[in-house]
Formats: structure tokens, sequence, C-alpha cells
């Protein structure tokens, strides 16, 4: 054990084993699709194979992929999000004719990574409305092929809003923003409500808008589409405070944050510093995970407004850039998040999912394998758990 991380052992005193999420270590949800399961995509959108044949092309990529997540030692699993093309478009498009342009767009090998690009665009041609169950047998399938605690993931409420406006969602289907507000919310509420249904008792919601508004680029494209993304925080807390208060008691849920993860390159940059009082107090949400792999994240200072009550999960490892981390860097990186909130109240993962769209980021099968024992070895080392 390092010097680094016998420091940390030791300020860490948990008095039990966490049994709730989150755990010690965690990881966002997606991951790199296997290169059979791919073909087998094509395949279908050609015609050459029915639904049937995809459906167990992606049973056996998902049962991969649980073991991988036991082998590395995690205690929470998803599927990988193997059975969506896109971090958006598996969700929402079973809400309405709803669409957010670009995220299957496919991505140029040859072009430069680690770079800004452009953020996909909200179309909003039909009124947000929940018929029936979109993740409950994604649980299920979990459930009944791992040991370890499942996770769903699924996008934020505000998604749509951040990347249309106002103006988006009165082109088509709505007169009144407050109604659009009234769906969305009443779909979340009945999603949420059927997977705990079904037994699910840990979600995760991606709404990465708060990491966002640091970034004064986005605030100036924000302004010039008629929006001020100062009052665009507030709403969007109480839109999703909304959404929290109907909730299923018992039921565990996150907020993921990130600045972007496409293939490699991001949308944004800036720090938490401009919305992290009101993100972690004014927000009802239980713990966060928060985007921490570079320097365009900012500093560890937010890290103070958050209350004694809720929990933090670094996302100190990259998945966009293939290198695994030097572990005594990542136990350097904790201790200095842990001078501005408690050791105990931290866990660490890697700061986004390695497929947020289905093609991938820029990293190997074995380098996300490693990153993630690394998540796991390091949880260990610092908390006596993963």
């Amino acid at each position: 054990m390092s010097e680094y991380a016998a420091e940390l052992r030791q300020r860490s005193m948990p008095t039990a084993p966490r049994r709730e999420p989150p755990f010690r270590a965690e990881h966002i949800g997606s991951l790199l699709r296997p290169k059979a399961l791919l073909e087998a995509r094509i395949r279908f959108a050609r015609g050459a194979i029915d639904h049937a044949a995809l459906t167990a092309a992606e049973d056996g990529a998902i049962r991969d992929a649980l073991k991988l997540q036991e082998r590395v030692g995690l205690k929470v699993a998803t599927d990988g999000e193997f059975r969506r093309r896109s971090y958006h478009s598996y969700f929402y498009r079973q809400l309405g004719d709803l669409n957010i342009e670009g995220e299957d767009a496919a991505h140029d090998k040859d072009s430069p990574i680690g770079r800004r690009v452009t953020q996909p665009v909200a179309s909003i041609r039909s009124r947000v409305m929940w018929t029936r169950p979109i993740n409950v047998a994604d649980y299920a399938f979990i459930a009944n092929n791992t040991r370890l605690t499942p996770k769903i993931t699924i996008p934020g409420p505000c998604a749509l809003h951040f990347r249309g406006g106002d103006a988006a969602v009165l082109a088509t289907a709505y007169k009144d923003i407050d109604q659009f507000w009234h769906d969305t919310v009443e779909a979340f509420r009945r999603e949420l409500q059927a997977l705990a249904e079904a037994g699910c008792r840990y979600v995760q919601i991606d709404e990465t808008a708060f990491a966002k508004f640091g970034d004064p680029k986005v605030r100036d494209a924000l302004k010039a589409r008629g929006d001020d993304w100062n009052k665009l925080i507030d709403t969007y807390i109480a839109v999703t405070n909304r959404v929290l208060a109907c909730a299923p008691q018992g039921m565990r849920i996150g907020m993921h944050l990130c600045r972007g993860n496409r293939a490699g390159n991001w949308h944004s940059e800036g720090g938490y510093d401009d919305v992290a009082e009101r993100l972690f107090n004014a927000l009802n949400i239980q713990f966060y995970f928060l985007e921490y792999d570079t320097p365009r994240a900012g500093t560890f200072a937010p890290l103070r407004f958050v209350p004694r009550h809720k929990m933090v999960v670094l996302g100190i490892v990259s998945t966009k850039t293939p290198e695994v981390e030097k572990r005594d860097d990542l136990l350097r990186r904790i201790e200095e998040a842990a001078r501005r909130i408690d050791i105990d109240r931290l866990a660490i993962s890697p700061q986004c999912g390695f497929a947020s769209i289905d093609t991938g980021n820029p990293i190997t099968p074995e380098a996300q394998e490693a990153k993630l024992r690394l998540v796991a070895e390091l949880a260990r080392e610092i908390w006596g758990e993963s």
C-alpha cells in the first residue's frame, strides 16, 4: 500500500460496509460494444437478420459484460447500455416523436480526438407521453443474470429542453411551456414507478446540463436562442425536484454530470463553481457522479458546498483516453478532494461511460477492463471495500 493510500485509509473510518448505492467503486453505465454486436446491429439494419437474432446477440454480449463487472470486483452492474444506439435515443424516442439530432452520426475514425464538438440539438414534434415501461425488461435481464446490484441509467428530465430551449418546445408540439414540463415530470414518474414495481432500487439520472453552465461559450449559445443560463439552473432544479418528489420510496437515485462524451470528444469546459451552491443544496438528489478527469472540470473547491447528508462519486478516471492512470496520481487527487469534503462521503469512478454512442470511445477493451479494475482496487485500498 502506498503512502497516499495508507494516509487515506487511516482517515477513512466507516462504521459499516456500504450496503446501498453509491458503492465505493462505481462506473457510469455504458461499456464498449463488442465487435460482434456492432456487426449484428448492422446486419439487422440491412435486413440480413431478424429482431430475435439481434436480441440473442445483445443477450450474449450483456452476459459477458456482467461477467466483466464481477471479474474486476465491482458491486454494481449495468447492461453496458448494449441495447441502445445512444445515450438519449433509447429513452426519449419511446416517449413520442422526440429526437436529439446528430446523436447517431457516424464518427470519423480519422478525425482528431480530445476536442470540442458541436452539441446535438433537440426536435420535439409531439407531446411527451409515457405509454409503456422503457427500462423494466433491461432491469430484469440484469437482475436475472448477475449477483451484483443492478443500476438503470436514464437521461435527465431537462435534457430535451437544454438542447432546444423554449423554441424547440413551442415549434410544433406545445403552446405552453408549463404543459411540457408537466408531461415530462409525469413521464418520468411513471417510468420510475414501473421500475420500482419490477424491483429496481438503483437509478442514475444523466443530466449533463448543470456541468455545462460554467462554460462561457455555452452561456453565449443559450443567450443567443433567448435563454438566461442563470434562470435555467433554477428551472432545471425545480423540474428535477418535482420528479424526485414522486420517486418511489426506497429507490436510490443519483445524478451524473459531465461536459460531453462523444468518441473521445467533449461539448464544454468550465468548473462547477457557478452552480455548486444551488446544485448541491437546492437539488434534492441523494448523490452525485461528477466529472473530474481533466482540468476542464475545474478544481475540487466547489465540493465544500456539498451538505453532510450527501455523497459524491469522483469521476477521476478517463474513458476518453486509452492510457491507464497511475495509481498514486489518482490517490493524490482523492486526497486533494478530501480536503474539501469528508473522505467517508466520497467514492470513485470513471468520469463517464465508455460508449455514450454505440461506436464507443477510442479505447481498447483491455484498457477499459484495466480502468474498471483500478477503480475497484483503489476503493478497497482506501475504504476497505469496493
